[in-house]
């Protein structure tokens, strides 16, 4: 994992973990998932970038910066038919909303 790919998954992690106490970080080989009872949103490094999969189905995600791709029956690493690449720092906010709507929906 490059410095770079490391300052994107710090920043986005600690985001992730601040949602709540009840949120689990498990190190799978392939990746990092976040999960209450289920995994709401998994991480894959890449060299340059983040590779985030969010456990929701596509038609139920808000997406106003359209920034997510539908990923039903194509085969990913993680959880979800959502996918959303991290290559900035400056797109961790949006990100989060999107990530917040699966932690949200894992909460109902």
């Amino acid at each position: 994992m490059s410095d770079f790919t490391k300052m994107l998954f710090d920043s986005l992690d600690k985001r992730i973990m601040n949602l709540s106490p009840a949120v689990k970080k498990e190190y799978k080989k392939m990746y990092v998932a976040y999960k209450l009872d289920t995994n709401f949103v998994d991480i894959v490094f890449q060299k340059q970038r983040l590779r985030i999969s969010v456990n929701m189905k596509f038609p139920d995600i808000i997406d106003p910066n359209d920034i997510c791709r539908d990923i039903t029956g194509i085969g990913r690493w993680g959880n979800g038919d959502v996918e959303l690449f991290m290559e900035d720092k400056d797109q961790l906010d949006q990100i989060m909303e999107i990530v917040k709507q699966s932690f949200d929906a894992q909460g109902e």
